[in-house]
C-alpha cells in the first residue's frame, strides 16, 4: 500500500538519523534534520503500537524526579523508551542516562488546521462567490468564483445576560464574546516558510519522475526557485526556507507550490496547498511559533520564539485575565489555581550554570489546557504534512 511505501521511504531517510541517535552522544554533532528523523522514527514505532492493537496507557506523574526533562517529554515517545529498553543489554543502560535522548518535534501527517479545528476559535472565514453569469459559469468551480473571504463570528445571547457572564471580572456585557479581540488595522508580519520535503509527487515527465522545484505566493511577493529544481525526483528532499514580509489583512492566503522543470515548453503544476495565515496569527492555539519541548539557548535545540517562555506566559495570562504566573522558590510556578513544578537551571555553552524560569514557564505552555476558563491547547514544535492538489484535478491528491 502507499502507507507501506511511505514507511520504508522514510525509513531509508531516517537511517542517518537514527544512527546520529545511536552513537553519536557529541551533541555538537546534532542539529534539526537529527531532531526531525528521531521524531519520525517515534511516529512510526508509536503507529505500529496502535495499528497492532497495543495501546499503551501512560501516566508521566512517576517521572517527576527525573531531571524534569521527562515530564516534559510527550507521552507518546513512552513506545520508542520500552522498545530500546528490551533490544539492549543491561550495560549500555547505565550510559543510556548521562546520554541525553534527542530532543524530539511533533510530526503531524496532515495539515496543522485538522488538529486545530481550522483556528477558527473566533474568527470563521466564508467565501464571496461570483454570480453564476449564464451556462458557461456552471462548471466553474468554487474556487475560481471566490472574490473575497468574510472573515466574522456572530453570537445570539438570551437577554437578561445570565449570571456569570455579567459577574466575570475585566468583562463588559455588553460586548458579550468579542473582548479583547485584535484591532482591524493592517499589521506588517515576517511570513517565514520552512519546506522539509515532497513525498509520492505524481509523476510529471515520460520517463515517470519528475524535476520539482518550490514556488511561493503570498500577495505581491511570488518567488520561483527554479534554478534549484531537483532532478528526476519523486521524493525531493528540499530543505529551504523562505522570508516573505507581508500586511495583514490584505496578504494574508499563502500558496505553496510544487511545479516540474521542464527545458522547453512551460513548467507544469504538480499540485499547490493553501494556508491562511491570518487565522494561524489570531487564533489562541497560538499558531505563529510552535512551542518546543525544551528551553535550550545554545545547540541544535536553540529556542527559535521571539519571545521567551516567560514573556509568552505572562502575554497569556494577562489576555486570559488569569492569575500568575508566581514563581516561587523550589522550582514551582503557580498559574490560576495551578502549581508546576521544573527545573531552574540553564547551562549555556561553557557549562556555566544560571537561574532561570523559562523551564518552569514552558511547562506551563505544554500543560496551557489544563489552565481553567483561558486554558487551550497550543501549537507544538511540529512539521505538518500537507496534500498538493491541482485544480486541474480536482479533490486527487498529488
Amino acid at each position: 500500500s502507499e502507507e507501506e511505501k511511505e514507511k520504508k521511504k522514510k525509513k531509508k531517510k531516517g537511517g542517518g538519523g537514527e544512527e546520529a541517535e545511536e552513537e553519536e552522544p557529541d551533541e555538537s554533532m546534532l542539529d534539526w534534520w537529527s531532531k526531525y528523523f528521531a521524531s519520525i522514527e517515534t511516529m512510526k514505532e508509536v503507529g505500529a503500537e496502535q495499528r497492532r492493537g497495543v495501546y499503551i496507557k501512560l501516566d508521566d506523574s512517576p517521572m517527576k524526579g527525573s531531571k524534569g526533562q521527562a515530564k516534559n517529554k510527550e507521552k507518546s515517545k513512552a513506545p520508542k523508551d520500552d522498545k530500546k529498553k528490551k533490544q539492549q543489554s543491561a550495560p549500555e543502560l547505565p550510559e543510556k542516562k548521562n546520554k541525553q535522548k534527542i530532543d524530539e518535534l511533533k510530526v503531524f501527517n496532515k495539515e496543522l488546521e485538522t488538529e486545530f479545528d481550522n483556528f477558527e476559535d473566533w474568527l470563521h472565514t466564508f467565501n464571496l462567490l461570483r454570480g453564476k453569469i449564464g451556462d458557461n459559469d456552471d462548471n466553474a468551480t468554487e474556487e475560481e468564483r471566490i472574490v473575497g473571504r468574510f472573515k466574522g463570528s456572530m453570537c445570539v445571547y438570551k437577554v437578561p445576560l445570565p449570571d456569570d457572564i455579567t459577574k466575570e471580572a475585566g468583562y463588559d456585557p455588553n460586548f458579550g464574546m468579542f473582548q479583547g479581540i485584535p484591532s482591524n488595522d493592517p499589521i506588517n508580519v515576517l511570513v517565514r516558510v520552512y519546506i522539509v520535503r515532497a513525498t509520492d509527487l505524481h509523476p510529471a515527465d515520460i520517463n515517470g519522475k519528475a524535476d520539482p522545484y518550490i514556488a511561493i505566493k503570498l500577495g505581491k511577493t511570488d518567488i520561483k526557485d527554479k534554478e534549484n529544481y531537483i532532478s528526476k525526483q519523486l521524493n525531493p528532499v528540499f530543505g529551504k526556507s523562505f522570508d516573505i514580509e507581508a500586511t495583514f489583512p490584505m496578504e494574508s492566503m499563502l500558496t505553496v507550490a510544487v511545479y516540474d522543470w521542464d527545458l522547453v515548453g512551460t513548467d507544469d503544476l504538480i499540485g499547490e496547498t493553501k494556508i491562511d495565515l491570518e487565522n494561524r496569527y489570531y487564533s489562541k492555539h497560538r499558531a505563529t511559533c510552535g512551542v518546543s519541548q525544551a528551553y535550550s539557548i545554545h545547540g541544535y535545540n536553540t529556542w527559535r520564539d521571539p519571545m521567551k517562555p516567560s514573556q509568552i506566559l505572562s502575554k497569556l495570562c494577562k489576555e486570559g485575565k488569569v492569575d500568575g504566573p508566581h514563581f516561587g522558590p523550589g522550582g514551582r510556578v503557580k498559574v490560576a489555581n495551578r502549581v508546576f513544578t521544573g527545573p531552574t537551571e540553564i547551562e549555556d555553552e561553557n557549562g556555566q550554570k544560571k537561574q532561570t524560569d523559562e523551564h518552569l514557564a514552558l511547562t506551563v505552555l505544554r500543560h496551557w489546557e489544563d489552565i481553567p476558563r483561558a486554558g487551550c491547547k497550543l501549537v507544538p514544535e511540529h512539521v505538518e504534512t500537507r496534500p498538493l492538489l491541482n485544480p486541474d484535478k480536482p479533490g486527487i491528491e498529488q
